[in-house]
């Protein structure tokens, strides 16, 4: 059994699929790894250290299509659109790609795959089950960008995070308000308690209020009827824009008086809510700072710009894009483990096993027999359709 593990192709994605430290594990079970030359050279992980593991390491993206059963990336073709296209000549039927591939709104993606005969696994539709937790790479991901979006508002502010008192007068602390307590949430808000700022914290779960609060947060209760905020799958889902509406009204004062904010709602296939907007970014400060971690899902800002700062009245909001490649390291061994214990969850005794009565696997399975086959895809590829009429 051979997995290949190819240099990805999107511009400016640093991280891969496979780690040297993994190599090891996956040979135990009869698990051969192949890997492009150069494959892990952005993130650090050297084509020496891939052999010194026992790892094949092969010159060209050809052979590792040619050579491997199963084929793993960071982006399949759905998430890679542009570049990610070449790889559909070199893909045979019957190979299985694993990877994030957007199967949700790139339909013609989903299509090209099911037409080469290729078995696609979507790494981002893991089934929220506590099974599945090792192999959630969205929670991986999400875990990084929570960190790094402290770090891009921390370096963007004309202050200082921590109160300090020294000779020259004491600094008053900044205040953080983080707009989402899922995995990224939780992670901005540790990261912003430990450098010192004051940080307050919202979500739609009252649940979490806990959460908030053993990371040293202080929960804001915003007073709105809602119904469960979670889908079946465990996933963020929309509540609607009256929802919406009111809970912008009720958010305006906190953010006012909030020197950073960070917002992290995002829902898997659709556009990102809006929950800052323009008339609140009016009430800040100058000097502000808002970090929107959905901006490649269309921004919980109204005025953010993906990949793009921008200064509105001297506030400056920031839509990063791929943060995860920019920690290509450890978001590269994060998602590497996610890989590898898919993978022996996949392959029993040397063969890939696809077994549709598993949630983990059927959960994640997009394409097989020349068909997409994902529930959820086929309705969202409905609804689109219908929607075009």
């Amino acid at each position: 059994m051979i997995v290949g593990i190819v240099k990805e192709s999107f511009p400016d994605e640093a991280r891969v699929a496979m780690i040297p430290a993994l190599v090891p594990q996956l040979a135990k079970v009869g698990i051969e790894v192949v890997i492009e030359s150069g494959a892990g050279d952005a993130a650090g992980f050297l084509d020496t250290e891939y052999s010194a593991k026992g790892a094949k390491v092969v010159p060209g993206r050809a052979e590792v299509f040619k050579t491997a059963d199963l084929i793993a990336q960071v982006r399949a073709l759905g998430a890679n659109p542009q570049e990610g296209a070449s790889d559909l000549d070199l893909m045979r039927s019957g190979q299985h790609i694993v990877g994030v591939c957007e199967p949700l709104t790139e339909f013609e993606a989903d299509k090209a795959m099911a037409a080469k005969g290729v078995a696609l696994f979507s790494m981002e539709m893991m089934p929220r089950i506590t099974r599945a937790q090792s192999m959630d790479v969205l929670s991986s991901m999400a875990t990084i960008a929570g960190y790094k979006a402290v770090l891009i508002a921390a370096n963007t502010l004309p202050k200082m995070f921590p109160m300090m008192m020294t000779a020259a007068g004491t600094l008053a602390p900044a205040k953080v308000f983080v707009v989402g307590a899922g995995v990224a949430g939780l992670q901005a808000i540790a990261s912003a308690k430990k450098l010192g700022a004051i940080v307050q914290a919202y979500d739609v779960r009252p649940a979490v209020k806990e959460q908030v609060e053993s990371l040293g947060g202080k929960f804001v209760e915003l007073e709105l009827e809602t119904t469960t905020a979670e889908d079946a799958g465990g996933y963020a889902k929309e509540l609607g824009e009256d929802f919406y509406r009111k809970q912008r009204e009720m958010m305006n004062k906190v953010i006012a008086e909030s020197d950073v904010v960070i917002t992290t709602a995002a829902i898997p296939g659709k556009k990102a809510p809006i929950l800052v907007t323009t008339e609140m970014v009016k009430g800040m400060r100058s000097g502000s700072v808002i970090v929107d971690l959905a901006a490649e899902r269309g921004g919980n800002c109204e005025l953010t710009k993906a990949g793009e700062t921008v200064d509105f009245n001297g506030i400056k909001i920031i839509g990063p894009v791929n943060i995860p490649a920019t920690v290509p390291h450890h978001a590269s061994q994060m998602y590497a483990k996610n890989i590898a214990t898919f993978l022996l969850h996949l392959i029993k005794e040397g063969k890939i096993t696809i077994d549709t009565e598993d949630e983990i696997t059927a959960g994640t399975l997009i394409t097989q027999g020349g068909k997409v086959v994902h529930p959820r895809v086929l309705e969202a590829m409905g609804a689109s359709a219908e929607g075009s009429k």
